[in-house]
């Protein structure tokens, strides 16, 4: 049958592939002249699964309320006269418990778990190169108190079968030899060497071309203005591009828009509890490879990662919750170069680094909606949160294969009707 994907981000792209794979006639639909130009453009390039826990934990709270005067802080909500952004927020408190906190682990990993096993198979099938490196993640503590607090993560995410170990200061410097510097600093790490990094652009973009192989169209350039049918089916999407407003037919529609697809589907009675959440990146040449980092690297104190993309270093995080805008607040920005060129002084070119934002589209859990909404014909793959690298091939694979009528190669809480 014909498949419309809304949205061609990583998550969009990877579902329009894996439907493709399965026999369907698919387009992609997406606002932007080219797939992965929003919140896939320069995220922090991590594929972590065995740090994938949930934001929302019983320690999430104090540390809000803590950081709420802070312009830096790791998690920022700037409180506004916006009745989504504070009825996610008190569902965020609701997820905060620790009997909800180990469902949502679970839900996460198993779909984090199978993403990873089909990244690797597409992998293997394609060829495909996105300056991928498979050298593990080392998370690594600069304060004694969230390095205990660390100790017990890691004990709860090895019995869910994960491989994350704790280090000592002097076996995290020979996993990685530029933190050598900065070892004063460190008082522990873990390290997961089963995890991967990658440029999840670079990828989104291969990807795509390799579905056109296949005959996949992408409509770019079309914003999408709204969907037509009934309570028992979706007849079309109106789009908006070169030709005009047109509608476009199909059997069945994928909402695949991050942060956007609730404003797509609220028109049709389905309110979606997804909120942007504002990451920041700083992305700048490699100065001295023998400095630079080769293991994708997670800073606790600061919550940003540090990965290497092939010539150049790419450092991501922070949250902020505060609507829609993607306006750079130059008080964060700076704070990433800030933070990694005092422990990398050497490993970059620190002058004139290139600052993005993107929206990533979070829910409460920071488990994502994936599976049939109550109308019969669309579909939903969205709400990854951090974790739509991650995520990306696992959720866009299953979709794939609820669409088609067979049961998901993972067992997951999918969205029924």
């Amino acid at each position: 049958m014909k498949v419309i994907v809304l949205g061609a981000g990583v998550v969009g792209t990877a579902s329009a592939w894996y439907l493709a794979q399965a026999g369907h006639e698919v387009e992609v639909v997406d606002r932007r002249e080219g797939p992965g130009l929003e919140t896939s453009f320069a995220n922090g390039g991590q594929v972590s699964v065995c740090h994938a826990e949930p934001w929302a934990n019983p320690g999430a709270p104090l540390k809000v309320l803590r950081w709420l005067a802070r312009d830096d802080a790791p998690l920022l909500f700037r409180l506004r006269m916006d009745p989504a952004q504070w009825s996610w927020g008190l569902r965020f408190l609701l997820e905060c418990s620790a009997w909800r906190t180990r469902e949502n682990i679970e839900q996460i990993l198993r779909m984090a778990f199978y993403s990873r096993l089909m990244l690797r198979h597409l992998r293997a099938e394609t060829g495909i190169a996105y300056d991928e490196a498979t050298r593990g993640i080392l998370h690594y503590y600069t304060s004694r108190a969230e390095f205990e607090g660390a100790r017990e993560a890691t004990a709860l995410m090895r019995r869910f079968g994960l491989d994350r170990a704790e280090k000592t200061v002097e076996e995290a410097v020979a996993i990685e030899p530029a933190l050598a510097a900065a070892a004063p600093r460190i008082v522990g790490a873990t390290y997961t060497p089963s995890d991967e990094s990658g440029d999840a652009y670079l990828f989104t973009t291969r990807l795509a071309a390799l579905a056109e192989a296949r005959g996949v169209r992408f409509l770019t350039g079309r914003e999408i203005r709204g969907l037509k049918g009934t309570p028992q089916a979706i007849t079309g999407v109106v789009v908006a591009g070169p030709a005009g407003e047109e509608t476009l037919a199909a059997d069945a529609f994928v909402v695949a828009l991050g942060s956007y697809s609730g404003l797509l589907t609220r028109s049709l009675g389905i309110r979606l509890p997804i909120y942007p959440a504002k990451g920041y990146s700083a992305t700048v040449p490699v100065a001295d490879p023998a400095r630079a980092p080769t293991v994708s690297l997670t800073d606790d104190e600061a919550k940003i990662v540090i990965t290497r993309l092939g010539a150049r270093l790419r450092i991501a995080g922070t949250a902020e919750l505060s609507g829609w805008s993607t306006d750079l607040n130059p008080v964060r920005c700076e704070a990433l170069v800030k933070r990694a060129s005092s422990l990398f002084p050497d490993a970059g070119d620190w002058s004139a680094p290139q600052y993005w934002a993107g929206l990533r589209p979070a829910t409460p859990s920071n488990v994502p909606l994936v599976g049939r909404t109550r109308i019969p014909n669309l579909w939903l793959n969205t709400g990854h949160g951090t974790l739509g690298w991650t995520m990306a091939c696992g959720s866009g694979a299953a979709i794939a294969d609820l669409v088609s009528g067979r049961e998901a190669g993972v067992d997951f809480d999918f969205c029924r009707p």
